[in-house]
């Protein structure tokens, strides 16, 4: 992680201690209160540290544009991010390659979901969704 990504979560961190505005234009007191309907496309180290530390349940698609099971699967990740209070990230595997490796993500599909800023979950290939709205539905 660089020094910069540090020291944003630092500045972020700070600003929720002290009851500041964070990004989003959400305050320390509702953070995590109102998921995103749609998926968040991540595009940066910092962006993924924010998304999973603004939201009480994110559910994070590590995803490639070559992948088929990807594609089947982003109905289903949509669907997740506009019924459930679990936050949705998609992360391209391609254009983030420093954050597929930091979260050991060696084939995709894969599905980390993130509680509290920490993560919680892992699952490897596309998942029926059933089994991915149970999983987001105890952390929820």
């Amino acid at each position: 992680m660089t020094d910069d990504a540090l020291d944003a979560i630092r500045e972020q961190k700070r600003k929720e201690l002290l009851g500041e505005e964070v990004s989003g234009g959400q305050d320390a007191t509702d953070a995590g209160a109102s998921a995103p309907e749609d998926p968040i496309h991540v595009q940066s180290v910092e962006e993924f540290s924010a998304v999973t530390t603004d939201h009480d349940v994110v559910l994070v698609d590590f995803y490639a544009d070559w992948c088929g099971p990807c594609k089947m699967l982003e109905p289903t990740v949509a669907a997740i991010a506009a019924d459930t209070d679990a936050a949705v990230a998609k992360v391209d595997i391609d254009a983030q390659q420093g954050l597929a490796a930091q979260y050991g993500v060696r084939s995709v599909p894969t599905l980390l979901l993130f509680a509290d800023g920490e993560q919680v979950e892992q699952v490897v290939g596309a998942q029926p969704e059933p089994k991915l709205r149970s999983l987001v539905e105890r952390y929820v």
